[in-house]
């Protein structure tokens, strides 16, 4: 069974940073590809940041320069990290991971940016 927790999210001004963590149980190494999704009011819930196996890292272009995905496998944990953030950063985070095919998601994380 696989669980997602991600922790970290809070209220902080434009320019500010930000660390998202991601708590995963399981058999990490299996984890095919994690994530960081993203979900404003009214909108679509968007892909942020993806990391696979190997390390290999994606990112939507909105937020390229900006933030970075990484792993810490001996810990079980995902972070993201979110630098000169903007008000159009705000959101609902997600955590995700597909294992063996299946779909993976934690609770969320609020993230608020005010001007």
């Amino acid at each position: 069974q696989v669980q997602l927790v991600e922790s970290g999210g809070g209220l902080v001004q434009a320019g500010g940073d930000l660390r998202l963590s991601c708590a995963a149980s399981g058999s990490f190494f299996s984890f095919n590809s994690m994530g960081w999704y993203r979900q404003a009011p009214g909108k679509q819930r968007e892909l942020v940041a993806t990391i696979i196996s190997g390390g290999y890292t994606s990112y939507a272009d909105t937020v390229k320069g900006r933030f970075t995905i990484f792993r810490d496998n001996a810990k079980n944990m995902m972070y993201l990290q979110m630098n000169n953030l903007i008000p159009e950063d705000t959101a609902v985070y997600y955590c995700h991971a597909r294992v063996y095919g299946l779909n993976y998601w934690g609770q969320g994380t609020q993230v608020t940016v005010s001007s």
